[in-house]
């Protein structure tokens, strides 16, 4: 019988920049038929993702090293190392933001998968480690992100949107 089982070392995956951070996908739903997909987060001081809503994909965090501060409608919490989060379908809005002044690193597995391909069209290659700058927020990054938003049946807020 064939073994599929997949081992990815530290070292491999593809690396991408995005929002400031260094993001590793570790395995695509091109390698899982779809059925989830595992991205790897270093996310910079004061970085983190606009507030946002996919109802279509469950989106779970570890907390890998340092700390988040997770946000939804409900609520917000810092998240330490060994912490989990969960967001289910439905498309609860949420968001999390590295308030420290250290990296943070996370965890991030989706099901179904398809935000890493979101990862892959926004995000630039990087090295392991390395960082791209943040891109300015042009007209036209503007619109490509409304495309994106579109495309992966995403909703994305302004970055104030949860207070």
């Amino acid at each position: 019988m064939e073994s599929n089982i997949q081992i990815t070392d530290k070292s491999e995956g593809e690396f991408l920049g995005i929002a400031g951070g260094n993001y590793r996908i570790i395995i695509s739903g091109k390698q899982t038929n779809g059925n989830y997909a595992v991205i790897e987060m270093t996310v910079p001081p004061g970085g983190g993702p606009p507030p946002h809503a996919h109802p279509d994909t469950q989106e779970m965090f570890h907390v890998l090293e340092g700390e988040v501060e997770f946000k939804t409608e409900a609520d917000k919490q810092t998240v330490t190392k060994d912490g989990f989060v969960n967001i289910p379908f439905g498309g609860a809005i949420h968001c999390f933001k590295n308030n420290s002044d250290k990296d943070a690193r996370l965890l991030c597995t989706v099901v179904p998968a398809g935000l890493e391909a979101l990862f892959q069209e926004i995000g630039v290659p990087v090295l392991p480690g390395q960082r791209a700058p943040i891109p300015e927020l042009t007209e036209e990054r503007k619109q490509l992100l409304k495309e994106m938003d579109l495309k992966y049946n995403q909703k994305t807020y302004p970055m104030d949107f949860l207070g």
